[in-house]
């Protein structure tokens, strides 16, 4: 049986960037990191839950690497979810920094163009996110946007994380372009 990835099947393969950019708080300022990356995303099949919705799964890993000295400063794994029934598309993601978190939004589509956009928000029922007690102590994360926009040999995308850190709340952005390898 074939397995229509809908407005995920853009995403499944490798990509490689090396023009991100990463503003990120400092307990008196902000840094800005360049950075290069590398995503992967495989077809990962469907799943049924509860014997009433059926999701088609492409699972994904994020390596992200300072330009100024090869370290890598962000490891994230997840999956996108995507609901043909109802037209949902989710992300899960999980990073070793003790946070993780279940957005929710919409895939559009203009020619062969696709834009998947979803969000979370700390305490919200449908889509949120959870943290450790440290993170929620320290570096709480309060809300989640991400935007990803696919064409057939690159990707997009505009990342922000409003954060609770250092006594202040902190707008945390993250944006790239990929090439498909």
């Amino acid at each position: 049986m074939d397995i229509d990835y809908g407005p995920l099947a853009g995403l499944i393969g490798t990509w490689k960037g090396s023009r991100g950019l990463d503003v990120s708080p400092e307990p008196d300022d902000t840094e800005i990191n360049p950075y290069y990356e590398t995503i992967t995303f495989e077809a990962a099949g469907d799943v049924d839950n509860a014997e009433s919705q059926k999701l088609i799964v492409v699972r994904y890993h994020q390596v992200v690497q300072r330009k100024s000295n090869d370290e890598v400063f962000h490891d994230q794994v997840g999956h996108w979810m995507w609901d043909s029934k109802t037209g949902v598309v989710m992300q899960s993601l999980s990073i070793p920094r003790g946070v993780c978190l279940v957005a929710g939004g919409e895939a559009t589509t203009e020619g062969d163009t696709v834009t998947l956009s979803v969000a979370a928000k700390l305490g919200d029922p449908d889509w949120g996110i959870v943290e450790s007690p440290f993170m929620r102590d320290n570096a709480s994360t309060l809300a989640y946007t991400h935007k990803i926009i696919i064409s057939p040999d690159r990707l997009s995308y505009d990342q922000l994380t409003l954060l609770d850190i250092y006594g202040r709340r902190f707008d945390h952005t993250d944006k790239s372009v990929l090439n498909k390898a």
